[in-house]
């Protein structure tokens, strides 16, 4: 899968994926991160890629120019999938949302940043507008992150156990069950025996009532 990312302030969103299983990922040629700086697109000396806002108002607004130039340099390279922009307003990432992308080839990832992007943008090129919850952040660059690492750790090879991401909280619907690890006993707090019973239709079993447990205690709306 190759992701190309569209930022103002690209140096941001480096970091996260300089280490543990994005970097992984790419060291295995099964993801391929791109970043793009906005200002590299901008066509006057000043690099300027916002302005005010048309009827006035407070803030600044990223302009159609620098990113239209941006995008359609990529897409003379390849075919996308998705076009996608990162904004409070869109729809709100779910673990079906990234299943979905997972199977992509290949995908642009938008950053919003200022008060967000003219409407033309969101009319002409976006194809998908995905939010990470109902709050602000002062850009895209972090949302953008969490996007990319809840699409690529679901790519085939990318985790070293390939049903670990099958067995995570919401690919069912529920939250995941309590789980444990040595020692069994630990200051008089046990492990559930069950867990150590080695019946493995029982301890699947157990796991899923607890899920469902889980699930209607803390996250009744699913």
């Amino acid at each position: 899968m190759r992701i190309d990312i569209i930022s103002v302030v690209p140096d941001i969103i480096r970091s996260p994926f300089e280490g543990s299983i994005m970097k992984r990922a790419q060291d295995a040629c099964l993801a391929d991160i791109n970043f793009h700086n906005l200002r590299d697109y901008a066509s006057n000396n000043y690099k300027q890629v916002d302005d005010y806002p048309y009827g006035g108002g407070a803030g600044m607004v990223m302009m159609i120019e620098p990113i239209d130039k941006c995008i359609k340099a990529l897409k003379n390279c390849r075919d996308y999938d998705a076009i996608i922009y990162m904004t409070p307003d869109g729809e709100v990432l779910n673990q079906g949302i990234a299943n979905k992308l997972s199977l992509l080839n290949n995908i642009i990832v938008l950053c919003g940043h200022y008060k967000g992007v003219d409407q033309r943008v969101r009319d002409i090129f976006v194809t998908h507008e995905l939010s990470i919850g109902d709050y602000v952040l002062s850009g895209g660059e972090l949302a953008a992150a969490v996007l990319c690492d809840s699409i690529i750790r679901l790519i085939p090879g990318v985790l070293g156990n390939e049903t670990s991401a099958l067995t995570d909280s919401f690919q069912d619907g529920l939250l995941a069950p309590p789980i444990y690890t040595r020692p069994a006993n630990y200051k008089g707090y046990k492990v559930p025996e069950i867990l150590r019973s080695g019946n493995s239709l029982e301890i699947d079993t157990w796991r899923e009532d607890h899920a469902i447990k889980k699930t209607k205690e803390k996250r009744p709306d699913l």
